[in-house]
């Protein structure tokens, strides 16, 4: 017998003897497209589409190319075991190829065998790359010579979907015969094998990619929501930017939590996309909250800042009163006393519609006793010097808003829910509604707008009650007020502990596990960030 011929018959065996393995093979196979269907990202898809052809083939190495918007083959995924050579997807390593043109001067390029392979949509087998017509092997050639491998064997696999088109190609270098280690042609099962993997991988690349782009899609509708939100107030825009930011990193920090009452508590990749979205979602009802009432910094705004009017009614007191002296009705030393009372009134208004502070009961008898005084209007008509709208306006006790703007304020969040709870929702996003309008409930049910208590209300909810109060807290951009320092903010959460307003566990977790500092260093300004004496917050349990 010829060498030749012995050659070819142990080739023979050695194809015959992968084949004798097909079955267990195919239950790897079955495996394997699973595992596929549960993997959601895409470069770890990339990876285990190029590991398992790898695997049911014995391939050293592969490559796994995708089609590109501009018509060419980009290399995504290069691997190569015997020489521990790994490039593209999770390896941190770039690929340093050039992608391969698919058209050359408008004409189809098959000169190159992954290119022919992705526009004819037909698996290409090769024996003996250095044998082989009709395809240009230099560049592997090239890399022979570089690294001293030798690159034999190949098979080259279009990825179609099932719309038929080719999305992607996978090439598998050099079959080892299971038995003898030696590199031998892919076999007809090797094929078949390779071709079904492909088959099922482009549709599960497919699914993915259009997944991802709905999701996409679905983020930045949300976005313009938020966006829309942020052009009708500067002040809440970035209040619905970080409240999510600061949910998920107090979510995970609990979820890092392997003691204590909430040590069960634990995150898939699916809960925080849901948790994502509805921080991203949860004050989306505030497209429904007239701007006056949002961007109200002071007592008397309303269009426009109406403590100007005030100011002008007591000019005209002090010009009367001038008036009077002149005509000998009002002697200097009074009109001095009676000016300077003027002034001293004047300023406590001014003070009182700011709403920086909480107004005493004495605060309140005063701007009453202000509200009294007498005073001829452009029409000549005597009137009291404050209308019964500023009064009230002007003695709210705490902030800048009445009962009645507050309830506008308030009504946001049965917006929030009303707009969640029409959509229809998918299975992994169900619980939005719940999570984004949980966040003005309390722990002992004297929340809004449903008044749950604390078991009702799932570990999520609660994680964004406290974002959304500690945001507020420290925010800085807020028209009637400037954002307060972490130990400010922090002795004022563990006050509303106290008093069961927010959770305590995810409280302590907050503070211990230093959620606090770490979105400071990310949102707050240098001169907010002071020290924090943990032992001096109220309520807090290290």
């Amino acid at each position: 017998m010829k060498p030749a011929d012995n050659t070819h018959g142990l080739r023979l065996r050695a194809a015959a003897n992968r084949d004798a393995d097909l079955g267990e093979r195919l239950e790897k196979l079955n495996l394997i497209g699973a595992s596929l269907s549960a993997e959601r990202d895409i470069n770890r898809l990339l990876e285990l589409i190029l590991a398992a052809a790898k695997s049911i083939t014995g391939a050293d190495g592969g490559t796994l190319y995708r089609v590109a918007d501009d018509k060419t083959l980009r290399f995504e995924i290069v691997r190569t075991t015997s020489l521990r050579y790994y490039l593209g997807g999770t390896s941190g390593n770039p690929v340093p190829f050039y992608p391969i043109q698919l058209y050359r001067d408008g004409e189809p390029n098959h000169s190159m065998v992954a290119a022919h392979a992705a526009l004819t949509g037909k698996t290409v087998n090769i024996a003996d790359a250095y044998g082989a017509e009709g395809f240009d092997f230099s560049g592997t050639r090239a890399f022979d010579a570089k690294t001293g491998y030798r690159s034999k064997s190949f098979l080259t696999v279009p990825m179609r979907n099932h719309e038929h088109e080719t999305i992607g190609v996978l090439q598998l270098i050099n079959a080892a015969d299971p038995r003898s280690g030696e590199i031998v042609a892919f076999s007809a099962s090797d094929q078949r094998l390779a071709e079904s993997l492909a088959s099922q991988a482009a549709i599960v690349l497919s699914n993915r990619q259009l997944i991802n782009q709905l999701e996409q899609l679905f983020e930045s509708f949300i976005n313009l929501i938020n966006s829309a939100i942020d052009e009708k107030s500067p002040y809440t825009g970035a209040h619905c930017q970080r409240v999510p930011q600061l949910t998920m990193m107090l979510a995970e920090a609990v979820n890092d939590t392997h003691e204590g009452p909430l040590a069960k508590f634990q995150m898939t990749d699916k809960d925080r996309y849901e948790l994502k979205i509805a921080g991203l979602l949860h004050d989306c009802g505030k497209v429904t909250t007239p701007v006056h009432v949002v961007d109200k910094a002071t007592k008397l705004e309303t269009i426009y800042d109406r403590i100007t009017l005030i100011d002008t009614r007591f000019e005209v007191l002090k010009r009367d009163l001038e008036i009077q002296a002149l005509r000998g009705e009002l002697d200097e030393r009074k009109l001095r006393v009676r000016l300077r009372e003027l002034d001293d009134d004047r300023r406590f208004l001014h003070a009182c519609n700011m709403g920086s502070e909480r107004m005493k009961d004495e605060d309140i008898a005063r701007v009453k006793r202000i509200a009294a005084y007498r005073w001829c209007d452009v029409a000549g008509h005597e009137a009291n010097f404050l209308s019964d709208d500023e009064v009230k306006n002007l003695t709210i006790r705490a902030g800048t808003l009445t009962e009645e703007e507050r309830k506008i304020i308030n009504h946001h969040i049965v917006a929030t829910i009303k707009m969640l709870e029409a959509l229809p929702w998918p299975k992994h996003l169900a619980n939005v509604p719940e999570y984004a309008g949980g966040h003005h409930e309390r722990m002992d049910g004297r929340g809004y707008p449903r008044g749950l208590k604390r078991e009702q209300m799932s570990v999520q909810a609660r994680c964004m009650g406290i974002a959304d109060i500690f945001e507020a807290l420290t925010a800085r951009d807020r028209p009637y007020k400037k954002g307060k320092t972490l130990s400010e903010s922090l002795e004022i959460l563990g006050r509303m502990k106290l008093n069961h307003h927010v959770d305590p566990d995810l409280f302590d977790i907050f503070v211990r596990k230093k959620v606090y500092r770490r979105y400071a260093e990310m949102f707050l300004e240098p001169e907010q960030i002071d020290e924090v004496d943990e032992s001096r917050i109220p309520g807090y349990q290290p």
